[in-house]
């Protein structure tokens, strides 16, 4: 077929040339233009062209001058005022070079006078690398050869082939594609008989011929593939097979080739006389395989026929065999529990031998007292890991894989409550693309004891969390150092954990390393912000895994005060150590400020997070409160009136619960009062501050002795859960003495006598002390505490008459009467109590705020 094309393509060559030079006797009318030695002519010759114009063909005036100028491939060469030109050109490249003659007249246009074209080529080279095959026994010989470079010349290949019975064929091809059909059939009658055959290519510089290439029928024929593949299992058993084909013609020798698809290579088998059967062994089981057949029709020689389809077949489940690559962790719980959490690997197909429908877990607590050996738990699972709870005791576990035919030895694995010592000096460094080199130190004594070490890492996510997928491998006790490359991520950080495995525990030392650190690309966005005086609890969200970039080392938060030019404080939070919440102190009250935060890695500190502002809450200005205490003690000072200065001080006890809320004290019972009364009881106190702008009258003391007994009978009977539990005036039986300004009348409201000061008063005239101050036990008292209290008035207080509200029960009555300036020296108060009490309460009560403190003479 090739051929044929050849011949059509040469027979259009030669109407297009000679269209050319029918077309070149009009062009050339007015000369002519000639070419030597030739106008195809050897790679480097050189070559003499000249343009002769014709007799009449010349410039019509003779004030006109004639030039003739040569152009090679439109490119100008040489121009001369002549009726005739000739040039000599050397070096012309390979192919076809146009040149072309034009005369101008008188520098008027130029006109077309002649024109050449020379081809440059090569001579043919030998040909190389003649073969010739037959498809099948009834196939037609097909032979194929190298020409060579190309010649750049219209070049012809001849194959002429020679044989038994006079055969002599020759076949030409002009324009040469590869392949040469001949056209014949050798026959497998005469399959020792030989055959000749040879190329010779010729074009018009030359030829050349191929070596003679000598081959028979058995040398040639190339079978066709085998059919109708199939394989069979016997007893379905996986180790061997039978492998059936169809020969086609008469194929003496067979190869097989066979793999499993997951792999590469291949294995081949060759059979003699096989008859299209073979059996195959050592197959893996329940593995899916992939088979071709080849065949020749020597067992020495001759050539191999193409391989067959692919036949793909999964061989029958079997047991599994193997053991189970089991690894664990363990955490510690409450109320003595621990947390053993189980990881395995998956088994390879040819390990598992069919589909895996589960993991059987054994859990038993370990026990030297055979005896009393503990029950053991057993568990099944379809995942590769399983956790379980279990008392904080040494364990052993065991862990082997199930399928329908049967299942894997257990794999028993001690785990021990106590740790074993681990291996020091862990260090983890980045090794770029090779991975992350993990180093370290044996644990120290008795290093023989350590069966291997294993390392272990897994991704660790955001918040520190390790829940990614577990990776380890184990390794031998002469190894101190391990490259960490499978299962690594460019940006991300990773926890390692190496431990030395003891024969009854282990011992394990972690660290932290990613292949690549950048600085994070984002920072920490901050949630929330709760302000107090002073202080500032911040909390925010944790950063992606994948826009830490590294392992963090640190967070940083920045305080800038509103306003400001520069950052006022900074907190760094080491990432170890971080939650995600961090409590800020001694921050400036009243203040507001401006917060962000940052996160690090090794390479850097990433951007800021949001930005948050908070106000801080401030704190009582001291000062203030003090300044306002003194200057209203001063004016009670200046007071001469004993009401106006009742007045401020019932303004100041109002004033007072804004800035203290503990419970309210009772003055009788309280701390200072107590502590005081240990105090003589001549101990004056006076405010020494007011000395100089108090009256020069010496203030009038009454000391009133209280003696302190057991409650009248009546009392108790009529109130008895007025009386307070622990309240030791019933037990005691001790006096105690109040001293208050002469001239006081307590009267009880509703006429009910107040529960808490069951003893009587007594008062002397010419004494006047401070109500509050309490003076130590004593004083020989006697009288019956009831004669006083039923000399008492009952007495409804109107409503607008001078008393202390209800929700101050810790301050004493105001009396309404005036007192003397010089009454101030004597009173003794605090506006911060120093004890607290609770207001006893009950029916129709009396509480110290229904007590009115009044002039005048006490009845007796």
């Amino acid at each position: 077929m090739a051929c044929v094309i050849g011949v059509y393509s040469v027979t259009l060559i030669f109407f297009i040339t000679w269209l050319l030079m029918k077309a070149e006797i009009d062009v050339c009318k007015k000369g002519n233009v000639t070419v030597s030695p030739a106008r195809t002519i050897l790679l480097g010759s050189v070559v003499n062209i000249s343009c002769l114009l014709n007799s009449k063909q010349g410039c019509s005036r003779t004030s006109d001058f004639q030039k003739l100028t040569f152009y090679q491939n439109r490119i100008r060469v040489n121009s001369l005022k002549s009726h005739s030109l000739s040039i000599q050109v050397s070096n012309l490249h390979l192919g076809t070079t146009v040149f072309m003659c034009k005369v101008s007249c008188g520098g008027h246009l130029e006109s077309q006078v002649c024109g050449a074209d020379i081809s440059v080529g090569i001579i043919p080279e030998q040909p190389q690398n003649l073969s010739c095959s037959q498809l099948g026994e009834h196939g037609n010989v097909v032979c194929s050869w190298d020409k060579g470079r190309d010649t750049h010349l219209y070049t012809e290949h001849t194959l002429r082939l020679t044989g038994p019975d006079n055969l002599n064929l020759e076949k030409q091809c002009a324009v040469y594609q590869g392949d040469l059909d001949l056209g014949i059939s050798l026959s497998p009658t005469s399959p020792e008989a030989n055959y000749t055959a040879k190329v010779v290519a010729v074009n018009s510089l030359g030829n050349s011929s191929s070596l003679p290439l000598v081959f028979s029928f058995m040398d040639i024929v190339k079978p066709l593939p085998p059919s109708d593949i199939r394989a069979d299992f016997p007893n379905l058993l996986a180790n061997f097979c039978t492998l059936h084909w169809q020969d086609q013609g008469s194929v003496v020798l067979n190869r097989i080739q066979f793999r499993p698809v997951h792999r590469i290579t291949w294995e081949t088998v060759h059979v003699t006389n096989a008859g299209g059967r073979c059996v195959l062994y050592n197959l893996e089981p329940f593995t899916e395989y992939e088979f071709q057949i080849s065949s020749r029709l020597h067992s020495v020689k001759g050539r191999w026929s193409d391989w067959s389809k692919s036949l793909r077949t999964q061989t029958p489940k079997e047991e599994p065999v193997g053991t189970l690559d089991v690894w664990y962790t363990m955490d510690d719980l409450e109320g003595d529990l621990q947390n053993i959490s189980l990881f395995w690997k998956n088994m390879s197909v040819s390990e598992a031998r069919g589909n895996i429908l589960g993991y059987r877990v054994t859990a038993q607590e370990a026990t030297r007292n055979s005896s009393a050996e503990p029950p053991a738990l057993e568990y099944f699972t379809t995942h590769t890991h399983f956790a379980m709870i279990v008392p904080q005791k040494d364990h052993v576990v065991a862990v082997s894989a199930v399928s329908s035919k049967g299942s894997t030895s257990p794999v028993w694995t001690f785990i021990a409550r106590q740790p074993r010592e681990a291996p020091q000096n862990v260090l983890a460094k980045s090794q770029e693309t090779d991975g992350i080199r993990v180093t370290w130190d044996p644990p120290g004594e008795a290093t023989t004891s350590v069966k291997e070490y294993l390392v272990e890492w897994r991704e660790l996510s955001s918040g520190g969390s390790m829940s990614s997928p577990v990776n380890w491998f184990r390794l031998p006790t002469v190894n101190t150092s391990a490259v960490i490359s499978d299962h690594i991520n460019i940006y991300l950080c990773y926890h390692i954990r190496l431990c030395a495995l003891w024969g009854n525990g282990v011992g394990c030392a972690s660290t932290w390393a990613n292949l690549t650190s950048k600085e994070p690309s984002t920072g920490p966005q901050v949630q929330s912000v709760t302000v107090g005086k002073g202080t500032a609890s911040v909390t925010w969200e944790e950063l992606p895994a994948q826009e830490q970039r590294g392992c963090l080392l640190y967070y940083k938060i920045y305080l800038q005060e509103l306003h400001a030019n520069s950052v006022t404080h900074i907190f760094e939070i080491p990432y170890e150590m971080a939650t995600t919440s961090h409590l800020i102190r001694g921050l400036k009250p009243g203040v507001t400020y401006v917060l962000w935060m940052t996160a690090s890695t090794a390479a850097g500190e990433g951007p800021r997070g949001n930005e948050r502002e908070l106000s801080l809450e401030g704190a009582p200005d001291w000062t203030v409160l003090v300044a306002l205490i003194a200057v209203t003690l001063i004016a009670v000072g200046i007071f001469s009136r004993s009401r106006i200065r009742a007045k401020v001080k019932s303004a100041i006890y109002a004033l007072q619960p804004q800035w203290y809320h503990q419970d309210i004290p009772d003055p009788a019972n309280s701390i200072w009062a107590k502590k005081y009364a240990v105090v003589e009881d001549e101990m004056q106190f006076h405010f020494d501050i007011f000395s100089n702008w108090s009256s020069s009258e010496e203030p009038e003391t009454l000391e009133i002795n209280e003696v302190l007994q057991k409650a009248a009978p009546t009392l108790q009977e009529t109130h008895p859960s007025c009386w307070p539990r622990n309240h030791n005036l019933h037990e005691s039986g001790r006096e105690s003495w109040l001293q208050v300004p002469k001239s006081l009348k307590v009267k009880p409201e509703y006429g009910v006598s107040h529960p808490s000061t069951p003893g009587s008063l007594q008062v002397e005239k010419g004494q006047g002390v401070d109500p509050y101050r309490a003076i130590g036990p004593g004083g020989p008292k006697t009288e019956d505490p009831a004669s006083h209290l039923s000399d008492i008035p009952v007495v409804y207080l109107p409503a607008n008459m001078d008393y202390l509200p209800s929700n101050l029960d810790y301050l004493p009555s105001i009396a309404t009467d005036p007192l003397e300036d010089s009454e101030l020296h004597s009173l003794s108060f605090s506006i911060f109590p120093k004890g607290s009490f609770h207001p006893q309460i009950c029916g129709d009560k009396l509480t110290l705020d229904r007590v009115k403190i009044d002039s005048g003479a006490i009845t007796h």
